[in-house]
């Protein structure tokens, strides 16, 4: 129980993050997962035994917020999570005993020899700090609000010239909201510059609408209507773009506490633009602060440097025009600063922990996140699919399962459990964009014959994702197996890199060769394994999963597995670290960009506090879990199940 004051909020925050958000996984086919709701701060007990009733009720309430279904629940559904009962509470130990443990996904080995300690990760969301470290190795920081000077952009006053009346009818006719076909404002105080100003706002704020100014009784209108019907919102004005300005605005999203693609979807509704407008390099997690790189097509930095003054959790700055979008996957990776509170470890222990993390890293397994948080995994939906048992894919997703889980999807689950009609489990759902509402709504349309179908509905990228999560369950215990048979150091038989290709170490060679060299593969039709006895153990966990590792090919390609190489150690770069004292758990313990920028002093910390809190930095590729990183510091199980247990014994 070394881990007995790892707080409550610990399981918020080390396994209930999207999958590629701020670890910097940045595969463009793990796009959305669960969305996670704010978890309240709650107090931190480092040393009593007991907690209220209260802390107990708000903890499971907490947990309920936590656990959304399957996969990818949408933003609208945000309302719904707080105001859900879901019956007679479990304790929330006794929920969480469902859950997953490292071990159950192939995560046992450790690679450093320190005695591990305590500590809470991200006790508050700004404990955790991501920055994107560009393929030139810039790192994104926000430290500019000022907007490009260009004698194109339309004067301040196009911002405050329309009324919040005018703004609404002109949003409605925009977007064919009502059936009007155009709409007509009155110019008080009528001027050639005043017309000019009313023309230019509605132009620049409404994409997709033309002006014209009509005499009516005397007085002159403004009369704004459609361009060009529908395709005329998609398709943002082309020839009000001054050619010599770059089409793309660039700019760094500085955000807390939100997942990128909801900031996107905030900021398109602001600007009255789709999401796909928008490209950036990877997505960050939604419970951290992360400054990362967006670019727009054909806004203006005016245009979104006046949403600062009307945005919660996020700023926009370091504006810049170029000629190209961003794209998924183009980055170096990211800068990460992590507080752990509250560490019961000796100095003489983090100094141990922090230059073995410095000099040989930690193993490269994929984080908690990656499998899913109900008690049944996303790995064994994808072994589902690639065995190609679709009535067990759609059993897996839809069967009523113990644990955590909101109070309308146990509902949903029970009825389809005991009609086995799609329509009838359907009509539980409030919220139907759920992975469950989307196979529901897909069986109603195609019928229980046509599985695939149906499961089709499912957008494409959160289907990947069950295959995906398998591919990472094997690669997980193939690594723990390979450091377990052969330590760390390279061996004949092992991969390696020579550019894309891999090839085998051969016995004269293996001098030249470290672990860090080392690569293993994710199964695929299109990579070879390691020449030794766990190329063996490959084929031996396929056969007991009932696949050919010979034949990973699918009858439907988008669920061949061409493969991958993944290095098995990663040592992070730019590893900094201290140790801090404090007495307040609840104040920040560095600044941090937009800190800066609006001049607030950094936090003066006493010499000697209550609580010690280790402050590291480490930089890490795209891909590779920060979590990870962490637990091989700690040498603590990050899963949420283990640290209710941790958490909770005390709740009892």
């Amino acid at each position: 129980h070394r881990a007995l004051n790892m707080e409550t909020v610990e399981m918020t925050s080390v396994s209930l993050k999207r999958p590629h958000s701020e670890d910097g996984v940045a595969n463009a086919d793990e796009t959305k997962r669960q969305k996670i709701s704010e978890k309240d701060e709650t107090e931190k007990n480092s040393g009593k035994k007991k907690v209220t009733e209260q802390q107990q009720k708000s903890l499971l309430q907490n947990t309920k917020k936590q656990m959304p279904s399957e996969e990818g629940e949408e933003q609208e559904d945000e309302e719904l999570e707080d105001s859900e009962e879901d019956g007679d509470p479990e304790s929330f130990a006794d929920m969480m005993k469902h859950g997953l443990t490292e071990s159950d996904v192939g995560i046992t080995k450790f690679v450093s020899s320190h005695k591990g300690f305590s500590g809470i990760l991200k006790e508050r969301y700004s404990d955790f700090v991501v920055h994107e470290i560009a393929k030139d190795g810039h790192v994104s920081h926000l430290d500019d609000f000022s907007v490009p000077v260009d004698n194109e952009d339309p004067s301040e006053e196009t911002f405050t010239v329309l009324s919040d009346e005018d703004k609404k009818r002109l949003e409605e006719l925009q977007l064919f909201k009502n059936k009007e076909t155009s709409v007509a404002i009155e110019v008080i105080e009528d001027s050639k510059e005043k017309r000019t100003v009313i023309h230019q706002a509605i132009k620049s704020l409404f994409p997709g609408l033309e002006t014209k100014t009509e005499d009516r009784d005397g007085k002159k209108y403004i009369i704004a209507y459609h361009a060009a019907g529908k395709k005329a919102l998609a398709n943002p004005r082309k020839h009000s773009w001054p050619k010599s300005r770059g089409s793309y605005c660039h700019f760094v999203l500085y955000k807390e506490n939100k997942d990128t693609m909801d900031a996107i979807n905030v900021l398109s509704k602001f600007l009255r633009v789709k999401p796909n407008i928008f490209s950036y390099m990877g997505t960050k997690d939604k419970r951290a602060i992360t400054v990362q790189e967006i670019a727009v097509l054909r806004i203006t930095a005016q245009r979104l440097a006046h949403l600062n003054k009307c945005l919660m959790n996020f700023k926009l700055g370091n504006f810049s025009y170029k000629n190209h979008p961003l794209k998924l996957g183009e980055l170096q990776g990211n800068h990460f600063t992590v507080v752990l509170r509250n560490i019961t470890g000796t100095d003489n222990q983090i100094e141990e922990a922090m230059q073995s993390l410095r000099e040989i890293g930690f193993i490269n397994y994929y984080g908690m996140q990656r499998f899913g948080t109900t008690a049944v995994p996303t790995y064994q939906i994808g072994r589902a699919i690639l065995q190609n048992n679709w009535t067990e894919v759609m059993d897996l997703i839809l069967k009523p399962r113990p644990g955590a889980e909101k109070g309308y999807l146990v509902k949903c689950r029970e009825e389809w459990a005991k009609t086995r009609d799609p329509a009838a489990a359907l009509k539980k759902l409030p919220v139907k964009r759920c992975v469950e509402g989307q196979l529901l709504r897909g069986l109603s349309k195609y019928g229980m014959k046509n599985i695939i179908s149906a499961f089709g509905i499912i957008p494409r990228n959160n289907r990947l994702m069950y295959i995906h999560s398998y591919q990472s369950y094997v690669w997980n215990n193939m690594v723990s197996k390979r450091i377990e048979d052969y330590g760390l150091k390279a061996v004949p038989g092992d991969l390696i890199l020579k550019g894309a290709t891999a090839v085998h170490i051969e016995e004269d060679d293996v001098d030249n060769y470290t672990i860090h060299d080392v690569v293993m593969p994710l199964p695929g039709f299109d990579v070879i394994y390691p020449k030794h006895k766990i190329g063996d153990a490959y084929k031996e966990m396929l056969v007991a999963d009932n696949l050919d590792i010979n034949n990973m090919r699918h009858k439907i390609r988008d669920y061949s597995l061409s493969g991958a190489y993944r290095k098995i150690i990663i040592r992070p770069q730019n590893v900094n670290w201290e140790v801090v004292a404090y007495d307040d758990p609840k104040i920040p313990l560095f600044n941090t960009d937009l800190d800066k920028l609006e001049g607030k002093p950094v936090p003066v910390l006493p010499t000697e506090g209550k609580f010690r809190a280790l402050k590291m930095e480490f930089s890490l590729p795209p891909s590779t879990y920060a979590t990870m990183a962490i637990r091989e510091v700690l040498k603590m199980d990050t899963s949420i199940k283990n640290q209710t247990q941790l958490n909770t014994t005390w709740l009892r």
